[in-house]
């Protein structure tokens, strides 16, 4: 039989990050709902699509009858939701996790209504897993003027994070990215995880394209594992590189978005530089999808078992443009490759 786990979702997201009046326009989620729903590759489809809690695609203050409606509307195209990106940042309501006390008491307040919209969405049927994603929402620049203290700070807020999501039993994602102060290096990722000391609710989101940056040291030098001036021809190096990163965060790692990345950063919109998302086919791309996918999915990669404690993979492409992402076509490029990981590193259930 062939594997039908983990589940393969789209994001949502990329409709709105990076775009806005310095950009290109949003695109609305009617339309990414649209695009993800018709992707179809030799019959395999999407099996869900995860959703960033803003405006325009879902509000952050969405009302119980806003919620039937969003559920109505992802079921009618054969779909389910997974995991939900709080607006933890301060131009979207929130507060720096290590700021201000009033600073990181929105923080908190933006993840208490996520978790709210995650467990409402779970009574209505139409969210089996899945989790709420969060980070510092604070830049590299400033976590440097007091890097231990700010640490402590972040480790706090994330602690009384977690007291909220425990109460809605939900769990908790930080992404680690090169754009997040006390997140944008691997060795201070896990510090700040270890730190939190919440297993059970918290743990951390591997994006692949994210994650290569981490190997080459982009804002942490000190905690490059690639050599300067990497031949990226020589494949066996960045196998080794990888391995040991994910053996440093595949036990924290609860969430999981395959992507891939040219190994240059980038930004647009209000978005600060980051891994740089390309399309699966990108002639540039440094990574071997299905077969580096297998680095985070496996107990023991490349040939250990599969973890299955993530029950559902998310493909992220934030930045796209607007005509790449209108195109059908990419988003058979994009399940394919995502139907690929499933095939190698997936189960049967």
């Amino acid at each position: 039989m062939p594997n039908n786990y983990p589940k393969l979702h789209n994001a949502a997201w990329p409709g709105l990050v990076g775009k806005g009046a310095d950009s290109e326009p949003p695109i609305g989620l009617d339309t990414m709902l649209e695009l993800t729903a018709n992707a179809d590759v030799g019959g395999v489809k999407f099996d869900g699509i995860d959703l960033f809690l803003f405006d325009p695609h879902v509000s952050i203050d969405s009302s119980d009858e806003d919620l039937k409606k969003l559920a109505d509307k992802v079921r009618g195209k054969n779909l389910a939701i997974g995991s939900l990106v709080a607006p933890v940042w301060p131009p979207t309501g929130g507060g720096s996790a290590m700021g201000l006390e009033a600073d990181r008491k929105q923080f908190v307040e933006q993840v208490r209504k996520a978790c709210k919209i995650g467990k409402r969405l779970r009574e209505l049927g139409i969210r089996e897993f899945g989790v709420i994603r969060i980070d510092s929402a604070s830049s590299p620049g400033d976590w440097a003027k007091d890097p231990e203290t700010n640490q402590k700070k972040i480790a706090q807020t994330f602690r009384q994070a977690c007291d909220v999501a425990e109460t809605f039993g939900e769990k908790l994602a930080a992404e680690g990215e090169i754009c997040w102060g006390g997140m944008h290096s691997w060795r201070r990722m896990v510090q700040l995880l270890e730190m939190t000391d919440r297993p059970r609710t918290i743990g951390f989101q591997a994006d692949m394209a994210h994650t290569l940056l981490y190997t080459m040291g982009y804002n942490a030098p000190e905690d490059a594992i690639l050599p300067p001036n990497y031949d990226w021809k020589d494949q066996s190096k960045l196998d080794e590189a990888l391995k040991k990163l994910t053996a440093a965060l595949r036990p924290w790692t609860i969430d999981f978005h395959v992507a891939q990345n040219d190994a240059t950063v980038k930004g647009s919109g209000s978005h600060d530089k980051t891994g740089r998302h390309c399309l699966a086919n990108d002639p540039n791309g440094k990574l071997n999808i299905p077969h580096h996918a297998g680095y985070w999915l496996r107990d023991d990669p490349p040939s250990g078992q599969p973890t299955k404690r993530i029950k559902h993979i998310c493909w992220d492409g934030c930045m796209f443009s607007n005509e790449t992402m209108m195109k059908p076509q990419t988003w058979n490029d994009i399940l394919a490759v995502m139907a690929k990981v499933r095939e190698q590193h997936g189960w049967s259930a």
